[in-house]
């Protein structure tokens, strides 16, 4: 228990720190898409999932709180905390062929399972980004004051920071010798800060800054089911399915304007509610003996139907896209269970891929799509129960058509999952 503890505390300690810009980055920005609505839409279900495609809905795992599906929490006999960070590297590129290279560190999410009747009733929180905004756009241009007096150069930077996160508590419950059912409440909550800087090179100009803080608050409600389908000794059929019902959040903006930094001059409030869409999701797994498995994922949101009462960058008609998320993955564990095997046959081996279509995009009727493939090594320790995973994610977003641009990215992330026996009986010998 005591290790647990102070594995707790070190991931909380790195989850605040998160905030913070990871040292040797040259700019703390992310991708050009994370500009529109509520940024760029993010989602940590495990470690494990992460490096099979992103899904895992059907996924029983002893060794991995899961929450793709809340149901999957019922199958817990150990104590269980996992956290990590995740590294990106986007190359951005224009029609124009002009590159743009953005580095930035992040958290990735902090989870912790607890059994409350072995392998039957288990209980799981986590906190973990839900959306992140992280753009920054420069664009210059001259300004015809006088005829008689040559155009005055101005500069104006746009930029976001912030997101939306999400506190998650889960109970899954096994009704039957091969179903179980879960349920998870989502408490959502963030800020978007942006900005908009203009200035010129004639000092007979005042340079302003107009900047806007909108704040989120609301809370979400996940159901989902999993079933066995095909068990046996030698390997099991799964399959699952969850829904997240439409949430109502709370937004409460303010818009200041000012000279340069300063922001301070006048300020307005607004308030309004934001609906966000109901979200669905389908999932099969087999795996055969511990050694193979094999997972495929499909969700499906139809965020046309998102309503906002607040002005949000890219909210205009034809914007919005109907979001559907694709993904698959395997994974080889040669030493299946056995930890009297060597080091490396303990090792699990992960690769899976996903196609993402996004849910907005900056030109009407144009899906922003994503495509990925993801690859990962869970690492044994010499602690039992606890594995460090090292994940890797390589993929493209968007094209170079028209005033678009193209996102490849590079994500390197780093997990350690610790597991602990609690609660159990002393025996006399």
């Amino acid at each position: 228990m005591n290790r647990l503890c102070w594995v707790l505390l070190a991931i909380t300690a790195a989850a605040s720190a998160s905030a913070l810009p990871v040292s040797g980055q040259s700019r703390n920005d992310g991708s050009l898409y994370s500009r529109y609505l509520l940024g760029e839409l993010r989602s940590f279900p495990s470690s494990r999932a992460q490096a099979m495609g992103g899904g895992g809905h059907a996924l029983w795992s002893l060794n991995f709180a899961n929450y793709a599906n809340p149901a999957a929490l019922s199958r817990q006999f150990m104590v269980r905390a996992s956290g990590g960070m995740r590294f990106d590297n986007i190359s951005t590129s224009d029609r124009s062929s002009r590159t743009k290279q953005l580095r930035s560190g992040s958290f990735s999410a902090l989870q912790f399972g607890l059994p409350l009747k072995s392998n039957s009733l288990g209980l799981g929180f986590a906190f973990e980004p839900f959306s992140r905004m992280n753009y920054r756009v420069t664009a210059t241009g001259d300004l015809a004051l006088d005829p008689t007096r040559s155009d005055t150069p101005y500069t104006i930077v746009s930029q976001g920071t912030g997101g939306l996160q999400q506190l998650r508590l889960g109970v899954g419950y096994r009704i039957a010798p091969r179903v179980s059912m879960g349920t998870s409440l989502d408490y959502l909550f963030g800020i978007l800060e942006e900005s908009r800087r203009t200035s010129f090179a004639s000092p007979l100009l005042i340079p302003t800054n107009l900047a806007s803080t909108t704040r989120m608050r609301g809370l979400a409600l996940t159901t989902g089911v999993i079933a066995a389908i095909a068990a046996g000794e030698e390997a099991e059929l799964s399959a699952a399915a969850s829904i997240t019902l439409p949430a109502t959040l709370a937004a409460h903006r303010v818009r200041t304007v000012g000279e340069s930094l300063d922001s301070d001059t006048l300020g307005t409030l607004k308030s309004g509610d934001i609906t966000l869409p109901a979200r669905t999701a389908i999932g099969i797994a087999y795996a055969t003996r511990n050694t193979w498995t094999f997972t495929a994922d499909w969700s499906y949101a139809p965020w046309t139907r998102f309503e906002s009462d607040v002005e949000l960058s890219g909210l205009v008609p034809g914007a919005l896209r109907d979001r559907q998320r694709l993904s698959a993955g395997v994974e080889y564990l040669p030493a299946a269970g056995n930890v009297q095997e060597p080091y490396l046959e303990r090792i699990a081996y992960r690769l899976g891929f996903y196609i993402d279509n996004g849910y907005i995009s900056p030109v009407a009727g144009q899906d922003i799509t994503t495509r990925a493939v993801t690859a990962g090594f869970s690492l044994p320790t010499m602690f039992g129960g606890t594995r460090l995973d090292i994940n890797l994610q390589i993929g493209q977003r968007g094209s170079t058509s028209g005033i678009l641009v193209r996102d490849r990215f590079v994500t390197l992330s780093a997990t350690l999952n610790v597991g602990e026996r609690w609660f159990l009986k002393r025996r006399l010998g």
